[in-house]
């Protein structure tokens, strides 16, 4: 048995489709890890889906920033974006069967020594504080969504206490699960910042670059950061190579820690777009 890890779809799911076929994927042998973000700005997130969807037990999904969008925006809590290509998904006739399976989702996934998470962790968590804050989302999700998804969205909090609570704490972890990119040893993000990492001796840097992590005796898989490539070193894969952008979709064998498999994509948003 393989367990691939499958960077960023953003929809892109003929970039999917013919990337199985090259690693040869079989559900008799073969489990694939979803790093979150199945949908939007590509052309095919009902495809996308219905695909993954069709997977199964083959397929671990974690939420990212993209799909909880798509929810919220099903339940009315939010409005679309001019460069959301989710239509199709709105207005699919096996809609709610979709949603209902997208919002069981975890925002995090243990398995042995490896974690998966959509964007990444501050440096006060460990592998097991991750997941348990995760669930608090979960449970919140599945209890009421209207609620979750109503004060879902901004950037405050940007410090982690454990004294957080109420949707300030439930809004800090879905931000720093599903969009971190950058911190600080104390544990302040910046949501805001794309592309290349500032240099040192900047206070923000890479999540996975701080000495102080508490998750370092685990391997986070994460995806999120197009602008990075791939990433390998100790203690972490990251797997957004930017497939939407007209980079490319990548795979990685968790188990073997082979070369990634990686197949080019076509550019179906331009880099920057809103």
């Amino acid at each position: 048995m393989s367990r691939y890890a499958i960077g960023d779809l953003q929809g892109c799911d003929q970039e999917l489709r013919a990337l199985l076929k090259l690693l040869k994927f079989s559900a008799d042998r073969d489990r694939l890890w979803f790093v979150g973000d199945l949908v939007n700005r590509g052309p095919g997130s009902l495809e996308t889906l219905r695909l993954v969807r069709a997977l199964g037990d083959n397929a671990v999904v974690v939420l990212g920033n993209h799909d909880l969008h798509l929810l919220a925006v099903a339940y009315g809590a939010q409005r679309k974006r001019r460069s959301d290509t989710l239509d199709a998904v709105l207005d699919a006739p096996d809609r709610e069967q979709l949603l209902e399976w997208l919002s069981t989702r975890a925002l995090a996934h243990g398995e042995g020594p490896d974690l998966m998470v959509h964007a990444g962790l501050v440096p006060q968590w460990s592998s097991a504080q991750a997941l348990a804050l995760a669930r608090e989302v979960e449970t919140a999700l599945a209890r009421d969504p209207r609620a979750l998804f109503a004060h879902m969205y901004g950037d405050e909090p940007d410090r982690w206490s454990e004294d957080l609570e109420g949707a300030e704490r439930l809004r800090f972890v879905i931000n720093v699960l599903t969009r971190l990119r950058v911190c600080t040893s104390d544990g302040r993000v910046d949501l805001a910042m794309k592309g290349e990492p500032p240099p040192p001796p900047a206070p923000l840097r890479p999540w996975f670059e701080l000495e102080t992590r508490h998750s370092r005796d685990t391997r986070v898989i994460f995806g999120h950061w197009s602008a990075l490539g791939f990433v390998q070193r100790h203690g972490v894969v990251g797997l957004d190579t930017g497939c939407v952008w007209g980079g490319a979709l990548t795979a990685f064998d968790l188990d073997r820690e082979r070369a990634p498999i990686s197949l080019g994509c076509g550019a179906h948003q331009l880099i920057g777009a809103a």
